[in-house]
Parts: structure tokens; C-alpha cells; sequence
């Protein structure tokens, strides 16, 4: 089973600083139908002006992953932590039993895209933690580069979750994929380009429900990034 989501039918809050696309329901946007899928809540595709950005705010119990398409990210929060986010960069924020940060364009001349990711922890109340690591481009060339896992293999940052992220970059005609575990759920959001998904077509912003489906096979029509979550069903 694939259900696909196109990118125009997901939320959309154009605060003039801020453009984000929810693929899930987040903030005044609410879909009972799109809640999440399996233990990911959020992909929020934001793009955010220069010099502007989130002031500090606080989150609980919840694997925050950011992944910056464009541009850069300026974070900084109540575990001392400031850091500036690139594309390659992957960063993981436990919230925990409670964090506060903030983040900015660390640009005062071009915007900054990024996806910002939802994953519900296994255990709430967990010591608040953070971690960062770069994958270089030539890592996710007609590849899928494990980015984040539940066991933090592979030089992935460690989710408290038994969850795998995993990201690649599809060159013109090239193809890859993807075995699912038996009794596993996936989801896929291209972040930009177009290919095919089992013979499905795929633009930049959509995404993919899927349960049942024991290979996932990725077909570049152009270059296209995507990006795959293997999920407890």
C-alpha cells in the first residue's frame, strides 16, 4: 500500500518571515486524517527570511531532527548548546522532559530552507540531549546514507526511538532502493526534484504513506533528494 500526498494538499502558513508546508497537522493546521504516521508527527517544510527566525521557546518529550536544504540555521539552547546548521548537517534535539531554543537565519542576505521532524519518543521524561553530524553529499549520491537511527549505527545520530532516517540524492535516470522490513511501516518525503516511487510520480513536496510493501524502488527524473523513514508499524 502507497498513499500519496500531494505537496499542494498539505498545510500551508505564510506568516511573511516564515513560509511552512505541513505534511501533518501543526498549528492552525488541522487534518484528523493526517496526524502523523506511525511514530513521525511533523514534517514541516519552512522556508525563513533573512535575519528572522524562531525566538526561544520550549518543547517536551519529543526527537526534533532538522535538515537544512538551504542556507543556514543558527541554534542555540538551554543546554548551552549554539551551533550554525548547513546543508549536510543533521541535528538531533531530544526535548525530553523539557528544552528551550531558539532558531535563526544565520543569513541577513539570503533565506534559509529547511525540514524540521517530529518523532515520538519510546520513553517520555528522558535527560534532554543534542547531537550534530555532517554527511557529506557524495554519502547520498544514488545511495541512501543512514542519517538518524534507534541505535545510532553507521555514524547516525541516536533517536530514542526505534526509528531509521535515511536520505538520498538521485541523479537523471539513476535508480535505488529500499527493502522494508516485514511488519514495518515507511514514509517518504521528496524535498525537492522529481522521480518515480514503484512507478508512482513524485514533485518536490510530496510525500508517501506506506505499509505493505516489502521494496521501495526510487527512479530520478532529473535530480531529486529524498527522504525515506522505516517506522514501527
Amino acid at each position: 500500500m502507497i498513499i500519496l500526498r500531494p505537496h499542494d494538499q498539505r498545510g500551508h502558513a505564510d506568516h511573511g518571515w516564515l513560509n511552512s508546508w505541513h505534511s501533518f497537522s501543526f498549528g492552525d493546521y488541522y487534518d484528523p486524517q493526517e496526524m502523523g504516521w506511525s511514530e513521525l508527527r511533523v514534517i514541516n517544510d519552512d522556508s525563513v527570511a533573512p535575519g528572522a527566525g524562531f525566538p526561544t521557546h520550549g518543547h517536551q518529550d519529543m526527537e526534533i531532527v532538522s535538515y537544512v536544504l538551504e542556507g543556514a540555521l543558527e541554534h542555540k539552547d538551554s543546554l548551552g548548546n549554539g551551533s550554525v546548521i548547513r546543508p549536510g548537517d543533521v541535528q538531533r534535539m531530544s526535548a525530553g522532559r523539557g528544552i528551550r531554543h531558539s532558531e535563526f537565519n544565520a543569513s541577513d542576505a539570503a533565506p534559509v530552507h529547511f525540514l524540521q521532524i517530529w518523532i515520538q519518543p519510546a520513553q517520555r521524561g528522558i535527560e534532554p540531549g543534542y547531537e550534530q553530524k555532517y554527511f557529506a553529499s557524495e554519502e547520498k549520491r544514488d545511495r541512501l546514507r543512514l542519517l538518524a537511527s534507534g541505535d545510532g549505527r553507521d555514524g547516525s545520530v541516536t533517536l530514542h526511538q526505534d526509528a531509521s532516517l535515511y536520505a538520498g540524492v538521485i541523479s537523471p535516470g539513476a535508480s535505488l532502493a529500499f527493502d522494508l522490513p516485514a511488519g514495518r511501516k515507511a514514509y517518504v518525503h521528496l524535498a525537492r526534484g522529481k522521480m518515480r516511487l514503484n512507478g508512482q510520480a513524485m514533485a518536490t513536496g510530496d510525500g508517501a504513506k506506506i505499509a505493505d510493501e516489502p521494496r521501495l524502488e526510487f527512479v530520478g527524473e532529473g535530480e531529486a533528494e529524498v527522504l525515506v523513514f522505516d517506522l514501527p508499524a
